[in-house]
């Protein structure tokens, strides 16, 4: 890190801030450790880096401030109120300040997601920290810089002005994936840290996970998740995708019982690896779950792969992407993924939503071969129907297959659309739905009808996908002492 002193240049005014009773001044915290972390929401390497902040935070106190610096890639990231929910849904306690026109971020020379900025307690800029697991470096550089504070006897402990967003929503909060299973419809309760089980009318039958973000197995609400994303059942198992955990669970559907069978727990960044014992594998971020023929396909977003973990033989392992961030099609071990959040099982190829490439991408099951059906490059994105790569999604998190219609359909998410992959033709439309949507995080085909979970407004719909009729489906719990 860089020795120079250099004052930190003041925030400018004109910052729209979230989680504070009013704009914060760094001048004002003289006598803390500052630390300004770069961060856009869309970014797995971001979120990644939220449990690092939220450990100093709990450690240090109120001699720590952490303001995060919300600078946006895509489009619908420089809507002030949808920087207001990504907040809320990720459980982010410190004050930060959006910053859409990137003022803070060219005037301290940042480069790129995400990285954190570290002013000590006179008000100097010691230095950057690019990227993710940086934890001990900065919790050494905290307490060093606190300890020659508290020397001079310059500490400063006077509470920030916080005043946190919330999180909101009824039965639902920010609901990421949705399954259907016959008459069952399971769906991801990803701010609550659970996956409920409902009926087709939206009564809650079961209720997998305490609420109370964790690893633990159990039955029923003797469990805990944490951010739980992407479900597939398959017979009277549903697979979970448990996103901050860094695990796959499994439901058994009879019994009630969760249980984990891969992940240790640890977030890992092991980018070719195959075990036979998959409970002693660090994954990263496993943001969705496919099943097919035997074989538990996972989008690994934090590591920009596909893995597969064969359920006979309890193997696990890397099935396609050599762990770079791009958009490079081909063979499985030189194509390249950028978090990839959305799966769906076809007849001969499993089709991706590759989130932060804005496309679509299908990798073959009998060899991992990768191709891509829409989707130019990492910052290639928009709203345009088209043919092929001619046609612009933003930040699609979800795909289904329609086998009856040979399509595919896409849950579009920063567009806040369904948009319809005509697999023969490789043809995007628009579904024109009758409800409106945001952020649509999962969607699914049960044959009849298409569900999306509709993230930021806390529900799950019904859509015709004839006509587009839409329908939010009214989720009610047995009992009101179940809503947590």
């Amino acid at each position: 890190m860089s020795q120079a002193r250099v004052r930190a240049p003041e925030l400018p005014p004109e910052l729209e801030w979230f989680n504070t009773e009013r704009p914060l001044r760094l001048a004002e915290q003289r006598g803390k450790v500052v630390l300004l972390d770069f961060w856009t929401y869309c970014c797995i390497n971001c979120m990644h880096i939220l449990p690092d902040l939220r450990y100093l935070e709990d450690k240090y106190g109120d001699s720590l401030c952490v303001i995060g610096i919300h600078s946006p890639k895509f489009p619908n990231e420089r809507v002030g109120d949808q920087v207001r929910k990504a907040i809320a849904r990720y459980h982010i306690r410190h004050p930060v300040a959006h910053d859409p026109a990137f003022r803070v971020w060219r005037t301290y020379g940042i480069r790129a997601w995400p990285s954190v900025l570290f002013i000590d307690p006179e008000g100097y800029v010691v230095g950057v920290l690019p990227g993710e697991g940086r934890r001990r470096q900065l919790d050494a550089l905290i307490q060093r810089h606190l300890e020659a504070a508290e020397r001079k006897g310059i500490v400063n402990v006077e509470p920030l002005p916080l005043r946190r967003e919330r999180a909101g929503g009824g039965v639902l909060s920010f609901p990421g994936k949705v399954a259907a299973a016959g008459e069952r419809l399971f769906v991801s309760d990803s701010a609550r840290n659970r996956v409920l089980e409902l009926n087709r009318y939206g009564r809650v039958v079961h209720v997998y996970g305490s609420g109370t973000p964790g690893l633990v197995d159990g039955a029923g609400t003797e469990a805990a998740f944490c951010d739980p994303q992407g479900l597939a059942v398959a017979g009277d198992y549903v697979y979970v995708a448990d996103r901050g955990n860094h695990a796959i669970r499994r439901i058994d559907r009879v019994s009630g019982e969760v249980h984990t069978i891969a992940g240790s727990g640890r977030q890992g960044r092991l980018l070719d690896v195959e075990s036979d014992r998959p409970l002693e594998v660090a994954l990263n971020s496993p943001w969705d779950v496919a099943h097919h023929e035997g074989m538990l396909y996972i989008a690994m977003a934090g590591q920009h792969q596909i893995w597969r973990m064969d359920l006979v033989r309890n193997v696990i392992g890397r099935f396609s992407g050599s762990g770079r961030e791009d958009i490079v099609d081909g063979r499985a071990d030189q194509a390249a993924f950028a978090q990839p959040s959305g799966l769906a099982t076809g007849l001969a190829w499993l089709y991706v939503a590759d989130s932060e490439t804005s496309a679509i991408r299908r990798v073959r099951y009998s060899d991992g071969l990768v191709e891509t059906l829409v989707g130019q490059g990492l910052f290639e994105f928009g709203d345009r129907d088209g043919v092929g790569r001619e046609a612009r999604l933003q930040h699609p998190l979800g795909v289904a297959y329609d086998g009856s219609r040979d399509c595919l359909w896409i849950a579009d998410t920063y567009n806040h659309k369904i948009r319809r992959l005509d697999l023969r033709t490789r043809m995007v439309t628009t579904l024109p739905v009758d409800c409106p949507l945001d952020e649509p995080g999962g969607i699914c085909w049960d044959g009849r009808s298409l569900w999306a979970a509709n993230t930021n407004r806390h529900e799950v719909v019904r859509v015709d996908p004839d006509t587009g009729a839409c329908e939010a489906l009214e989720v009610t719990l047995p009992e009101a002492d179940l809503l947590l």
